[in-house]
């Protein structure tokens, strides 16, 4: 009898196993080789772009030198924060809403389905869709109006995560908040969100992560600013679409400026990446 090690089946599965792993081997090391290579052309580039004019002067005007992002970083960062402000409450309280309704609720179902539609849609349809109901109608472009279009985008993630780290609550302790005799409501919000509240907050973090760097929205929302304004209601700077701008100009200043525009958005991310992961492993540790 052969032995099952030398039989022919055996080694053609064998042989197939191992032309797998290479071929898999190989995938991951081409991605982590262009990703490398953009991390470093980007840290190249950018970390010579970075000085104290980047950060306390405004766009320079064209062909001229000098200059930096200080009304771009400001508008990216008023107009994240406004949508994080939007997105938390109503995201959560969604995301309890579904937890909590889902079974039972037909409109929890149709929600849930225009969530996970949202989560797939193009960030430039949902920049149209502002443009349509909200600045079309206003006359004018603002930073109200991009902060809509990137609240649009964040509350999907925000709500699908919070229905997710909801769902993986204990049933035994529902049970026993209520045979104390707390509501349904004060079960939800006060036992279930806070047993998980390390990550809904992981979810809001990787929402801000998302946002931070969207061009295509702003676009048709807060378009930009060449000069520096803490107004909402006009037009407003930010680095995604200043990016775009100088690193398509023919100015070798401007494109300096948006290779450091660039590294900031990608570090920012990096470190709201980071942070997340981190009180996601501490929420695991302690569930």
């Amino acid at each position: 009898m052969i032995p099952a090690q030398n039989s022919t089946r055996y080694q053609w599965r064998l042989w197939k196993h191992r032309a797998g792993m290479a071929m898999s081997v190989l995938a991951m090391s081409a991605g982590i080789a262009f990703l490398v290579w953009i991390g470093a052309t980007l840290c190249v580039r950018g970390i010579v772009a970075l000085n104290w004019a980047l950060f306390s002067q405004i766009t320079p005007a064209p062909g001229s030198e000098g200059g930096g992002l200080l009304n771009a970083i400001c508008g990216s960062v008023m107009m994240v924060l406004v949508s994080t402000a939007i997105v938390t409450p109503v995201g959560i309280l969604a995301g309890v809403f579904l937890s909590e309704y889902a079974e039972t609720s037909r409109l929890a179902s149709v929600t849930r389905f225009v969530v996970d539609m949202m989560l797939s849609a193009p960030s430039i349809v949902t920049g149209l869709f502002v443009y349509a109901i909200y600045v079309a109608h206003v006359q004018h472009f603002s930073g109200w109006a991009g902060s809509l279009a990137l609240s649009l985008i964040a509350l999907p993630v925000v709500v699908r995560t919070t229905d997710h780290f909801l769902a993986l609550v204990p049933v035994s302790l529902r049970e026993a908040a209520y045979a104390l005799g707390a509501p349904r409501w004060r079960v939800a919000l006060l036992v279930r969100l806070r047993a998980v509240r390390a990550g809904v907050l992981t979810g809001l973090m990787l929402a801000v992560a998302r946002i931070s760097g969207e061009t295509a929205p702003l676009l048709f929302t807060a378009l930009s600013n060449a000069f520096f304004s803490l107004n909402m209601n006009k037009p407003m700077s930010n680095l995604p679409v200043v990016i775009y701008q100088f690193a398509m100009s023919p100015y070798e200043n401007w494109q300096t400026l948006a290779w450091g525009g660039a590294f900031l958005i990608v570090v920012g991310v990096l470190v709201l990446n980071v942070l997340s992961g981190a009180l996601f492993s501490e929420s695991e540790k302690n569930r």
